[in-house]
């Protein structure tokens, strides 16, 4: 039986994608339908820095009555020059399943290749699916099925965007997205998913009458030295309470932290009470939970 991996959303169907976002705002309501997961091992291996990302694992898989172990490049042999097949042998052989937060999504795809266990992508540069599925849950909680929705996203056209350009094809919502000339996501993605998507000139022509409004850092992790640059780049995409105020009225905002107040968000907005990032990061937690139980299954 093929082993089940979740790099990006597109690994798995969309009902099976439904299934788990439903399943989230379940287990969300009522932890103890969560099925147990004692005796299983989830194995974490961190080349970045993480915040909400790692505690939603391990809290999640605690809360099911599973462990989890935690490993960094610098503590473990990764960080000595171990190849990627190596490490991905080895580990899969003692833990259930393993979630990878990395830069290259190569690496991410050379794991799956030589594990015996699923691999969870927990951010890489490429893509950040796990993310997305707590931001369609929090959605779905609060306005009903995304699909058919319009959803904006203004910046950069990173991991995050690209999430949404998969997620607008697998969740059936329309994408815009307000990015300054240079910093787009992939064109192959563009391309494919041209029935779905459409790039806009300014984010005030893109947010016009959308339903939820979503961005995140101008520079991610790994791209701090390009920080000022991008600063004059993206100065006239930040998202305000009055940019906010041309989408439709009953809009909502997100992004998935952490937030640099004042740059791609001002803090007021943060705060505003159309603004769900604390239930969003939240719901990692629960969707993670539900994920976790599906490819445990």
């Amino acid at each position: 039986m093929a082993i089940q991996h979740f790099l990006t959303l597109r690994d798995l169907p969309t009902a099976d994608l439904k299934m788990i976002v439903k399943r989230a705002s379940e287990l969300k309501v009522n932890p103890n339908l969560a099925k147990s997961q004692s005796r299983k091992t989830l194995g974490l291996i961190f080349e970045k820095s993480s915040t909400r990302t790692r505690v939603a694992f391990e809290v999640a898989m605690n809360q099911m009555g599973g462990s989890s172990v935690f490993l960094t490049t610098n503590s473990s042999q990764l960080g000595r020059g171990e190849p990627v097949a190596d490490t991905a042998r080895v580990l899969s052989r003692m833990a259930d399943c393993l979630a990878i937060r990395t830069f290259e999504h190569s690496k991410l795809e050379d794991f799956a290749e030589y594990s015996k266990v699923p691999i969870i992508n927990a951010l890489s540069d490429t893509y950040h699916p796990c993310q997305l599925l707590a931001d369609v849950q929090t959605f779905n909680e609060h306005r009903g099925d995304i699909s058919g929705k319009t959803v904006v996203w203004v910046g950069d056209g990173n991991n995050m965007c690209q999430s949404y350009i998969n997620a607008a094809a697998a969740f059936d919502f329309e994408l815009r997205i307000a990015c300054p000339d240079g910093f787009g996501p992939k064109p192959e993605l563009l391309s494919k998913y041209s029935n779905r998507i459409s790039i806009r000139k300014n984010p005030e022509e893109a947010v016009a009458g959308a339903d939820l409004v979503v961005t995140d850092v101008w520079a991610s992790m790994g791209q701090e030295q390009e920080q000022l640059k991008r600063v004059e780049k993206f100065i006239n995409y930040q998202v305000t309470p009055e940019l906010m105020s041309l989408a439709g009225p009953e809009a909502l905002f997100m992004h998935c932290l952490p937030a640099h107040r004042g740059e791609e968000v001002t803090a007021n907005l943060i705060d505003a009470p159309n603004s769900l990032v604390w239930e969003e990061a939240e719901n990692r937690m629960h969707s993670q939970k539900a994920l976790i139980e599906f490819l445990l299954a």
